[in-house]
């Protein structure tokens, strides 16, 4: 059973997502029925830290805190990707994880649970810009770059910022039903369960041609993306066999040209979702896609929400 919580910190803490876990474990809400647990912020370096946003923060709580803790919770700090980390912390989280803890890492705190071993085999999720990086140096973990967190228990991770508050509240429910992590989440006026992961939220600019192989082929692409197109049909147009075509596509856009000019109707997707009132239909004829059904299905499969979902997430009040 879930009681005994501890954030632990390191120099250079990010505020928000402490405050997410102590947003989230840290308020008493027993006037409308909740549990209430036994919260805790521990320093790994000293009684005063800094955070990242230029104040100081001072706690009375060293490492002893998380001996007792049932989940330890470690929140994203500057330069978290490229610093060393205490040796006594890495064995605490360990030990930890070996008497039936859990551990928790908000954005780039998963770079300590990656330090002290705890990565290992397990699949984990960080915010997009980091996923290279952490599987480059974790090799031996499977970085999953698209969604919100990854619950690979005791081990549970999470994307940047507030895919922390998704976590957070995916443990609850774990725990102690979703009954209770849906009334957290509602005196916090947040969903409790968000729709896609944060594929819908990365921002991917398709790779452009540093050669004039297939630069005025890209135009032609771009401004008829309702058309069906073959790649026989491209190859014509730059002038050359489709096989050829297909190659000098690949070396310097680093994609096939399917897989270019999907992602490009996604885009032009997303625009038309943010940014309009058009039906799912006329913007399904828009980009090339034909029928809302297969708008639908492209949509999921790129960006893991629906239209539908992703138009009430980003919609641009006042758009025409």
């Amino acid at each position: 059973m879930l009681k005994n919580v501890a954030a632990v910190l390191l120099d250079g803490v990010h505020p928000f997502e402490l405050g997410v876990i102590c947003e989230v474990f840290g308020i008493d809400r027993s006037d409308d029925g909740l549990p209430v647990y036994d919260f805790a912020v521990a320093s790994a370096e000293g009684p005063t830290l800094n955070t990242h946003a230029g104040f100081s923060l001072r706690t009375e709580h060293g490492l002893e805190r998380l001996e007792s803790a049932d989940l330890i919770a470690l929140p994203a700090g500057n330069s978290y990707a490229s610093r060393s980390y205490p040796p006594e912390l890495l064995a605490a989280l360990r030990r930890g994880v070996d008497r039936g803890a859990r551990v928790l890492s908000v954005c780039a705190g998963v770079f300590v649970l990656g330090a002290a071993g705890l990565l290992d085999g397990r699949r984990c999720a960080v915010h997009w810009r980091h996923a290279d990086e952490l599987a480059r140096q974790y090799p031996r973990t499977t970085v999953e770059p698209d969604v919100l967190y990854v619950d690979a228990d005791p081990v549970i991770t999470s994307a940047g910022t507030a895919a922390g508050i998704d976590a957070c509240l995916h443990i609850v429910r774990k725990e102690q039903g979703p009954e209770v992590a849906n009334a957290i989440a509602r005196r916090m006026v947040v969903p409790p369960h968000r729709d896609g992961g944060q594929a819908q939220y990365i921002e991917r600019p398709l790779p452009r041609s540093t050669c004039d192989t297939v630069g005025e082929v890209l135009v032609w692409m771009e401004r008829h993306l309702d058309e069906e197109v073959t790649v026989e049909q491209l190859a014509a147009r730059a002038h050359m066999s489709p096989r050829t075509f297909a190659r000098r596509f690949q070396q310097e856009t680093g994609t096939t040209p399917y897989r270019w000019i999907l992602r490009q109707r996604v885009l032009l997707a997303q625009e038309l979702l943010e940014a309009t009132d058009e039906t799912m239909d006329a913007i399904a004829d828009r980009t090339g896609f034909g029928t809302a059904a297969a708008l639908r299905h492209q949509f999921v499969r790129s960006l893991g929400t629906t239209p539908q979902a992703y138009r009430r997430t980003f919609r641009v009040p006042g758009a025409a």
